[in-house]
């Protein structure tokens, strides 16, 4: 079978079943099978390259998996994120592109400090967004905290393939950062925010993602109450806080850090439009 041809019966298998982006999801799958880059692949194809049966039987078998639903990155066991690649997989959140432009604050600010920063990622997942600030901002002294066995595994394998320097830390966030009170200049999360009711309709997230990363109580507000106070206690005077949160929750959440008495609680809309990230002032 010619390349082009695999292609074409791949996206359209993908996209009766229901995946958002097939072509591009087909393009990644046969790049990992073949073990290349996009660029190479559409080489191949304008020269009319065939599909080896061998490679053709594995694409195949990766292909059914995607059609399944099954997330894209745990069959790749690869996420990118911003200049990064991250191992994923069972157990641990695959980081969303939307959180590119979420650490962006956090990194635009601690840029400007006259001297090396402090910060924290709190329910660091793969580690994404501390990996990714040790990486961009190489003086800082970057801490995260990770509550699931099975998701610190991943984030300290990826500090390792990243070869930064993390210090990563393992338990719940109000019981292993005490030594850090009053230290801090940044404290950024991606935390759990979907109320428990609202199971999530995709089935890459309703069913793969860990249910410890998607579900923050009743209104979906529980963790982030819980940061707030964290976070409070950790920064110095004039320190950043930056979470990521739900479309339609950042009046909710710029009431509660209001009362909770931070300043300049301010929210901001992602590449789509969406009230998606909020930062305040200590």
């Amino acid at each position: 079978m010619k390349l082009s041809d695999a292609l074409a019966l791949a996206t359209e298998k993908l996209a009766v079943a229901g995946v958002p982006s097939p072509q591009a999801d087909a393009i990644w799958l046969l790049c990992h099978v073949l073990k290349t880059d996009r660029s190479d692949l559409l080489t191949r194809i304008t020269f009319d390259q065939d599909l080896d049966p061998e490679k053709q039987q594995e694409f195949n078998l990766v292909l059914s998996r995607r059609e399944s639903r099954e997330p894209l990155q745990h069959i790749t066991e690869l996420a990118a994120f911003r200049t990064l690649e991250l191992k994923v997989g069972p157990g641990v959140f695959v980081p969303r592109p939307e959180t590119e432009q979420v650490v962006q604050y956090a990194i635009d600010y601690l840029r400007q400090l006259p001297t090396a920063g402090k910060a924290i990622d709190l329910g660091t997942g793969s580690g994404a967004i501390a990996i990714a600030i040790a990486k961009e901002v190489p003086p800082t002294k970057v801490y995260a905290v990770e509550l699931s066995e099975a998701a610190h595994a991943y984030a300290q394998q990826n500090i390792i393939s990243n070869q930064v320097s993390v210090e990563l830390r393992l338990g719940a966030m109000q019981e292993v950062v005490g030594d850090l009170v009053g230290l801090l200049d940044v404290v950024i999360s991606n935390p759990p925010y979907i109320p428990n009711s609202a199971i999530p309709i995709d089935p890459e997230v309703r069913d793969y993602d860990p249910e410890l990363a998607l579900y923050g109580g009743e209104d979906g507000l529980d963790v982030i109450r819980d940061i707030s106070g964290i976070a409070a206690a950790l920064l110095r005077s004039g320190g950043l806080l930056v979470l990521e949160h739900a479309d339609g929750q950042s009046d909710a959440i710029r009431e509660l850090l209001l009362n909770d008495g931070w300043l300049n609680v301010a929210a901001f809309q992602d590449a789509a439009l969406r009230f998606r990230t909020i930062t305040a002032i200590r």
